[in-house]
C-alpha cells in the first residue's frame, strides 16, 4: 500500500502543461579533479562513485577514514533538459531535498544558493529559460564541501563562540542545517555526504494553473489545544491547507471527501468553510461527527483504521484546479505533562507532574526504542527496509519509536508504514547535543524547515509528538554549566529559548492535534497559558524537593555498577538508556576481511566510535586512524562487563572465539537492558507511576559496536529477543536491590483492564533438581494475584542476604525461577486471552556459578515448521538457537523465542520468520544448532 498506491494518492494538478521528473534525466557527476561519472537523482556522491566503481562499498573496512577526500571536495551534478515549453508558461525548479550547501545554475545563469538539507526549495526560472539560446538548457547543481563550508561559517566575523562543542569526527556541525550525525556520532561513521538526496522536478504551468507542492491535514477534537487532553465526546474538526506553486485564483473554494481506506466506502463529503486564500496557500475547515469514524489505535491497543481524505481546489466557475488525497486516521494523541492531582497523591503517586502519553483519552505504557538513521546514505533506505525493521518492532511488542533528533526528518513512506501497523513515532526537529546560532538568518532558515516538515507529516495518525531536539535541556545545559558556569543564564535565555520560540510556533501555528516539547529529555513546563504568544514557561531546574517531573536517560559504562537498581533514575518515563555490544560475526564479515576478525584488530577497534576517535570536545575532530586509546576504552568496557558477569569465551579456533566474544557482549547488553526495562515497567505500580520505556537504540546505521538491538541487515541481536520477551503485555519482574539484598517480585500488566492469575516461584539447581529451601525460602511458592489497569503488583519479597546465611543455600549452585499464567482482555477486544511468562534471578553472577552442560539439542519438525529445543542434563541459561555460520551469512532468521531459560527435561517449540534469504543455502533448517551460556 505504501508504494505505488500511496504515491498515486498524493496530489494532482489538473492539466499541468509539463512536469519533468528529474529522476528520469541523464546526469553527470564531476569534481574538477578528473572524476566524471554518471549521476542519479535521488542519490549521494558516494553512491554514484560506488556505482561507477571509483570506490568500493563505503562501509568496507576503514573507508570511514579512507574516503574523507570525497567529503573535502566540491561536486557538480549536471544535466541537459529537453522538451521544455517557452510559450505562455511559467517554469519552476522544485527540489524536495538538497544535501546541503548547493549553488544552482540554469542555462549558465545563477538561480539560487541553498543551505538546508531539510527544506523544500522551488525557484522561478521562467525568465532564464525564455532568454536561453540552447534548446536543451543545462541544469547544474554544485555542492560545496560541508566540512569546509562550516569551517568558513565558524570563522566569520562576529560569529558566536560556544563553550560546548561535542565533536565526534568533523567539527562545526552546529553551523549547518544538515544531518548532525553526518559529521560522526558514537555509533556511526562520518561520510558527510552530498547530493540531490530527494526527488526533484521541473514544473511548467500556464497562467491559470497551480501545482501542489505540500499540504496539511489536521484532525482534532472541537476545542482541542496542543499539549492538553481533549474532550473525547466532542466533534472532530478537519482543517485542510494546501501550498501551491502558482496562484490560487480569487473566489476559489475547497471540497472534501472521506473514504474508508479498507472498504472504499464514502463516509462523508461536502464543502470546507472558513476558507482563506493567500494566493500560495489556501486553507479551510469543517466539523465532522464525533462518532462517525472508527478510531486509529497503536499496536496491541486496537485496529489501525485508516481513511483517504481528498481535498479539491475548485475555481469560482466550478473547474477543479487541483486535488490532494492523503491517507489518515482519526485519533487524539497527547503527552500529558499536567500536575499530579490530590486524588492521585492520596492513592500513593509521588507529587509533581505527569509525563505520559494518552491515545484517544486512554493513558498507556509506551514500549519501544530509539530510531536512528538506518543508513548514512538515505537514498538507499527503501520502503522494504523500513517495513522489515517495523515488522520487527511489532513482533517485539513495541508501540512507539522515538525518531532521534540528530538525523533526518523521516520520509513519508516511513510514516505510511507506521500508520498501517500501529507504531507511534515520537518525532524531533533535527537539533542535537549542541548550542546553535541565533542570528536572524539562521533562525528563519530553521523556521522554514520546521514549517515544511510539520505540514508535510501532520496527517499521519502515527505522529505522536514533536520535540525541539535531542537532549537540548537536561544534557546540553548541564554540560554548558560545567564548561562555562558564568554563561549558563545567557544560554538558557538566548539559544535555547530562541529556538523554543522559533519551533513552537511552527507546530502550534499549523496543528492543534499534536504536543510540542522543547527537548527529548525535559522536566516539563511550569505553566501553560494559551493567552500568551508563547504559551509554555519551562520548568528547567525549578524543582520542588520530593516531587517528580520529567523523563530520564541513563548511561553508565562502569560494569561494576551494572544491575544496581539504586543507580537507575526514578522518573515518569525513560526515553534513553543503554550499553554497547558487538554485532554478530555474520555482520562483521560483510565489511571486514577474514584476517581482521579478532576483538582487538585495528579495523575492529577503529570501527568502534565509542569513544570517538579523537574524544569528545576536541576542536581538531577525529580525522585520523592513529588514536586507539578512545575506541579502545569502549572495547575494554565490553570486555570487562563480560568477564565480570559471564563465563569468558575461550575457544581454540580464533574465529570461533571472536564470534563467541561478540555473542557474549550481546548477552551482557540484553541482560543490562532487561534489568532496567523491568524496573521501569514495575514503576507503573510504584509511587513514580512510570509510563514509558524507550531504550537506546533500535537499529544499526552500519556494522560496528553500537547500542543497537537489530544489526544493519535486520538480524536480531540478543537484545531484541529479550526486549520482545520483557515487553510482553503481562510479565514477571524480579527486582534485586544490591544495597538492601532484597529481591522483590512484581507482576506487571500494561492491559487496560484487570488481570488475574497465578505465579509459581522457586529455586532450581544447575543440575536441574528442584531446591527446597524450606522456611528460609520466604515468599517462594504459588501466589495468586490481581493487577489493575496499567499497573504492577508486588507478589513476593525475598531477603537474599538472609537466605545466604542458610547452610542449605549455595548461591553458585541455584537459580530463582518464576512462572506465571494469567488471563486478561486485550484493549478494544472482548475476548479473554491467556498470558504466560518466565523470568529468573541468579544470586551470583554466572561468571562464578557452578554451571553444568545442560545437554542442549534442537531438531527441526518439518511438519509443524517449528524447531524443538530440549535440555536433557541440566538448566540452560541464555539458550540460543542459531544458524550455522555459513548459513547465517546468507540467511537472516528471527526465532519466535531466543535467549531463554530451559529447565532440565523441558521441551520448547519455536517458530520463526525469515528476514532475508539469498537463496544460496537451501535446507538451512536442518543445520540449525542450539547453545547455552
Amino acid at each position: 500500500m505504501h508504494s505505488a498506491l500511496l504515491a498515486a494518492l498524493a496530489a494532482s494538478s489538473a492539466g499541468a502543461v509539463n512536469i519533468l521528473d528529474l529522476s528520469d534525466a541523464t546526469w553527470a557527476l564531476t569534481n574538477g579533479n578528473n572524476v566524471s561519472v554518471p549521476g542519479r537523482v535521488p542519490s549521494h556522491v558516494h553512491l554514484d562513485l560506488l556505482a561507477s566503481q571509483v570506490i568500493d562499498e563505503p562501509y568496507n573496512g576503514l573507508n570511514d577514514f579512507n574516503l574523507r577526500w570525497i567529503a573535502w571536495a566540491n561536486w557538480n551534478y549536471t544535466t541537459q533538459l529537453s522538451g521544455l515549453s517557452t510559450v505562455n508558461t511559467k517554469t519552476f525548479l522544485l527540489f524536495n531535498g538538497l544535501d546541503t550547501f548547493a549553488d544552482i545554475r540554469f542555462c549558465s545563469k545563477p538561480v539560487a544558493s541553498t543551505n538546508n538539507q531539510f527544506r523544500q526549495y522551488f525557484f522561478d526560472v521562467t525568465d532564464i529559460l525564455s532568454s536561453c539560446e540552447s534548446p536543451s538548457p543545462e541544469l547544474q547543481v554544485e555542492f560545496g564541501s560541508a566540512p569546509r563550508v562550516t569551517e568558513e561559517i565558524k570563522n566569520q566575523p562576529g560569529q558566536e563562540k560556544f563553550p560546548l562543542d561535542l565533536t565526534f569526527e568533523f567539527t562545526n556541525r552546529q553551523f549547518m542545517r544538515k544531518e548532525q550525525s553526518d559529521f560522526g556520532w558514537d555509533w556511526g561513521p562520518a561520510f558527510a555526504p552530498a547530493g540531490i538526496w530527494q526527488k526533484a522536478w521541473v514544473v511548467q504551468l500556464s497562467e491559470d494553473e497551480i501545482y501542489v507542492r505540500n499540504s496539511l491535514l489536521d484532525i482534532y477534537r472541537e476545542g482541542q489545544l496542543n499539549n492538553i487532553p481533549p474532550d473525547q465526546t466532542a466533534n472532530w474538526v478537519l482543517n485542510a491547507s494546501v501550498d501551491v506553486i502558482g496562484t490560487v485564483p480569487e473566489g476559489a473554494y475547497m471540497k472534501f471527501k472521506i473514504v474508508d481506506s479498507a472498504t472504499q466506502e464514502e463516509i462523508s463529503s461536502g464543502d470546507l468553510v472558513n476558507v482563506t486564500n493567500h494566493g500560495d496557500v489556501i486553507t479551510g475547515s469543517t466539523i465532522l461527527g464525533a462518532d462517525d469514524y472508527m478510531l486509529w489505535w497503536a499496536n496491541e491497543m486496537g485496529p489501525q483504521n485508516l481513511y483517504n481524505i481528498t481535498i479539491d481546489l475548485v475555481s469560482a466557475s466550478g473547474k477543479t484546479l487541483s486535488s490532494v488525497t492523503k491517507r489518515t486516521g482519526f485519533r487524539t494523541i497527547v503527552l500529558n505533562l499536567g500536575v499530579v492531582s490530590e486524588e492521585e497523591i492520596a492513592k500513593g503517586v509521588t507529587p509533581g507532574n505527569h509525563w505520559h502519553f494518552e491515545i484517544n483519552g486512554q493513558p498507556f505504557y509506551a514500549k519501544g526504542s530509539n530510531f536512528i538513521p538506518p543508513d548514512t546514505f538515505w537514498p538507499r533506505v527503501t520502503p522494504a527496509k523500513i517495513q522489515q525493521l517495523f515488522n520487527s518492532v511489532v513482533a517485539g511488542h513495541m508501540n512507539m519509536l522515538r525518531i532521534w533528533g540528530g538525523g533526518a526528518y523521516s520520509p513519508d513512506f516511513m510514516y505510511d508504514i507506521a500508520d498501517e501497523i500501529g507504531i507511534l513515532l515520537w518525532s524531533e526537529f533535527e537539533f542535537g547535543d549542541s548550542l546553535y546560532p541565533v542570528d536572524s538568518e539562521f533562525l528563519e532558515n530553521c523556521r522554514q524547515e520546521a514549517v515544511y516538515n510539520v505540514r508535510r507529516v501532520n496527517h499521519h495518525p502515527s505522529l505522536a509528538l514533536w520535540a525541539g531536539g535531542n537532549e537540548m535541556e537536561n544534557y546540553v545545559l548541564p554540560l554548558t554549566y560545567l564548561s562555562a558556569p558564568e554563561m549558563l543564564d545567557h544560554f538558557v535565555q538566548d539559544p535555547l529559548t530562541t529556538h523554543f520560540n522559533t519551533l513552537l510556533p511552527a507546530v502550534y501555528g499549523n496543528s492543534r492535534s499534536i504536543t510540542y516539547i522543547p527537548s527529548s529529555t525535559t522536566n516539563g513546563y511550569l505553566s501553560i497559558n494559551f493567552d500568551n504568544p508563547i504559551p509554555i514557561v519551562q520548568r528547567y531546574n525549578n524543582a520542588t524537593p520530593g516531587e517528580i517531573y520529567g523523563d530520564t536517560d541513563y548511561y553508565n559504562y562502569a560494569a561494576e555498577q551494572a544491575f544496581n537498581l539504586s543507580n537507575y533514575p526514578v522518573g515518569r518515563f525513560a526515553n534513553e538508556f543503554g550499553f554497547h555490544s558487538m554485532p554478530s560475526i555474520s555482520s562483521w564479515r560483510q565489511v571486514v576481511a577474514e584476517e581482521d576478525l579478532s576483538f582487538n584488530s585495528s579495523t575492529i577497534v577503529l570501527r568502534n566510535h565509542h569513544y570517538p576517535p579523537a574524544g569528545l570536545n576536541n576542536p581538531d575532530g577525529g580525522l585520523n586512524t592513529s588514536n586507539f586509546e578512545a575506541p579502545g576504552r569502549g572495547m575494554g568496557e565490553m570486555t570487562m562487563a563480560v568477564q565480570m558477569y559471564y563465563p569468558s569465551p575461550s575457544k581454540a579456533d580464533p574465529i570461533a572465539n571472536f564470534s563467541a566474544w561478540c555473542h557474549a557482549t550481546q548477552i551482557f547488553q540484553a541482560d543490562f537492558y532487561k534489568s532496567q526495562i523491568q524496573l521501569y515497567r514495575a514503576g507503573s505500580g510504584r509511587p513514580e507511576r512510570q509510563f514509558g520505556s524507550l531504550y537506546w537504540q533500535l537499529e544499526d546505521i552500519w556494522q560496528a559496536p553500537t547500542w543497537a538491538g537489530i544489526e544493519y541487515d535486520g538480524r536480531w541481536k540478543m537484545l531484541h529477543n529479550v526486549a520482545k520477551d520483557i515487553y510482553q503485555p503481562v510479565i514477571l519482574a524480579p527486582l534485586w536491590n544490591l544495597t538492601t539484598g532484597i529481591l522483590q517480585v512484581y507482576v506487571v500488566s500494561d492491559l487496560w483492564d484487570e488481570v488475574k492469575g497465578k505465579a509459581s516461584l522457586g529455586w532450581v539447581a544447575w543440575d536441574g533438581k528442584v531446591v527446597d529451601l524450606g522456611a528460609a525460602s520466604g515468599d517462594a511458592g504459588d501466589v495468586e494475584f490481581t493487577i489493575g489497569a496499567v499497573n504492577a503488583t508486588l507478589i513476593a519479597t525475598l531477603d537474599i542476604a538472609k537466605l545466604a546465611s542458610s547452610p542449605i543455600f549455595n548461591a553458585s549452585d541455584i537459580v530463582f525461577v518464576a512462572n506465571l499464567t494469567a488471563s486478561g482482555t486485550p484493549p478494544n477486544t472482548e475476548a479473554t486471552k491467556t498470558y504466560t511468562h518466565t523470568n529468573w534471578f541468579t544470586p551470583t553472577p554466572l561468571a562464578s556459578a557452578a554451571l553444568v552442560d545442560p545437554g542442549i539439542s534442537v531438531e527441526y519438525d518439518s511438519g509443524a515448521d517449528e524447531f524443538v529445543v530440549r535440555a536433557d542434563k541440566g538448566t540452560s541459561m541464555w539458550t540460543w538457537v542459531g544458524l550455522e555460520d555459513a548459513d547465517a551469512d546468507e540467511v537472516v532468521v528471527a526465532f519466535d523465542d531466543n535467549g531463554f531459560l530451559l529447565r532440565k527435561g523441558e521441551e520448547k517449540r519455536i517458530g520463526y520468520s525469515v528476514i532475508n534469504d539469498s537463496g544460496k543455502k537451501a535446507g538451512w533448517e536442518s543445520r540449525v544448532s542450539a547453545s547455552s551460556i
